[in-house]
């Protein structure tokens, strides 16, 4: 089942998503709210495959709810206004559907996920290797090799054991594609912390490379490197 969130504020768009959502057989509605905090909040203690977001909502925008997250699920916007689409896109947004949303485009838009990335998500988390093109060529690189992981421009830097690899991703989905102790530590980085050496406040020590730590990621980063006994 794909376990499915609606963050709006609009109660009549809402329950059109929810009618929409009732009518897919692998869908599962865990949170339907008008409330974004009390997504994140949920967010951080259920599984969320993929959310339904509103742009334009009080407290926090549909943007700030994406900037917020350190492991968003896969996203479809929906919102009156067009002229966030092009931002959109920077966090790896599925697809941008227009008020109000006809169930032609709803299932259009439901297909490119189901096809495309959650099916790749719940496939890749049993795997110990990391699927992806270098250069126009498939590689696999073992999740264990994996020190850390830099944006850079359109690209991902992967730093390994062995070598690095550019990619043409966003951080967001490969987030989706990693083992539960890779953590994002900063807006452009992603880390290995099964490879940390050393931490303090402001960064983590990756095999001599002191990859950085940002606010609004150190709670979550340093509470999970307690439970490992070698630092």
């Amino acid at each position: 089942m794909i376990k499915i969130g609606i963050i709006d504020d609009e109660i009549l768009a809402r329950k059109v998503l929810e009618d929409y959502c009732s009518k897919i057989d692998n869908f599962e509605l865990v949170l339907s709210t008008g409330n974004p905090l009390e997504f994140i909040n949920f967010a951080q203690q259920n599984e969320v495959d993929l959310i339904f977001l509103d742009i334009e909502m009080p407290e926090l925008n549909g943007m700030e709810v994406l900037r917020s997250m350190i492991k968003p699920p896969k996203v479809i916007l929906t919102t009156a206004y067009s002229e966030y689409a092009l931002e959109s896109y920077n966090y790896g947004v599925v697809d941008y559907l227009l008020k109000p949303v006809k169930i032609e485009r709803f299932l259009k838009a439901i297909n490119k996920v189901s096809t495309s990335k959650i099916s790749q998500v719940k496939k890749n988390r049993g795997n110990e290797e990391l699927q992806v093109k270098h250069d126009g060529m498939p590689v696999n690189i073992s999740f264990k090799s994996i020190l850390y992981i830099q944006s850079f421009g359109n690209y991902l830097k992967i730093f390994t054991d062995v070598r690095m690899y550019l990619i043409s991703e966003t951080l967001i989905n490969i987030t989706t594609l990693l083992p539960e102790n890779f953590e994002r530590t900063h807006k452009s980085y992603i880390s290995n912390l099964d490879r940390v050496t050393k931490a303090t406040r402001t960064y983590l020590l990756i095999e001599n490379n002191k990859v950085p730590v940002s606010a609004m990621y150190k709670v979550t980063v340093f509470k999970k490197l307690e439970g490992l006994t070698k630092l």
